[in-house]
């Protein structure tokens, strides 16, 4: 293991930068994801009030983009704290743990808003976006922004593995192995 700190990186303040930007661009992502889902409503004469909570994806899109909300604004703050900074592992393991909700969780949504949209003919659903256009445009509108948060952590996953992974030397590998491995092949 070498002893490479973020201080000793040539490329650690532009990408200390980066990865401030885009935790802090997660939370108004974040925030407009779980204001457009939470006041998602229409009311039809003829099928009746759909609202988010009928949902559990949508629920469960709220609650994943609260936590990644949260989690972005702890981290931003955080990777400014020197003692937590050294702390790679734990952004690194973190930033995969929100990385993988956010892709569940928009991949649920994703699964409602195509059934609303095309519906499934063999189990007798129809379109509702027909009669709701108002819910399917606002559902819509969240899963792009909650796509846009995912991007923005997947770009931050890659950057907390680069952290952790720079601080091992790569494996050297004797002579002897070398002639072993040209042996056998």
């Amino acid at each position: 293991m070498s002893g490479n700190s973020d201080d000793d990186a040539p490329n650690v303040p532009f990408l200390k930068l980066v990865d401030c930007s885009l935790r802090i661009s997660v939370i108004p992502l974040s925030i407009a994801t779980i204001w457009l889902t939470v006041t998602n409503h229409q009311d039809n004469t003829s099928y009746g009030k759909l609202d988010f909570s009928n949902f559990m994806g949508l629920k469960y899109m709220v609650c994943i983009s609260t936590i990644s909300a949260v989690y972005a604004f702890v981290a931003a703050v955080s990777s400014w704290i020197r003692c937590l900074v050294s702390k790679a592992w734990l952004f690194f393991v973190s930033d995969q743990i929100v990385a993988y909700l956010m892709v569940t969780s928009g991949a649920a949504v994703m699964e409602i808003v195509f059934l609303a949209y095309k519906g499934d003919r063999e189990v007798s659903w129809s379109e509702a976006c027909a009669s709701y256009g108002k819910f399917c445009s606002r559902m819509k509108l969240a899963l792009v922004l909650h796509s846009l948060a995912l991007c923005s952590f997947l770009v931050l996953a890659v950057i907390s593995a680069y952290r952790v992974f720079s601080m091992y030397e790569a494996p050297s590998v004797s002579h002897k192995e070398v002639g072993l491995e040209e042996r056998t092949t």
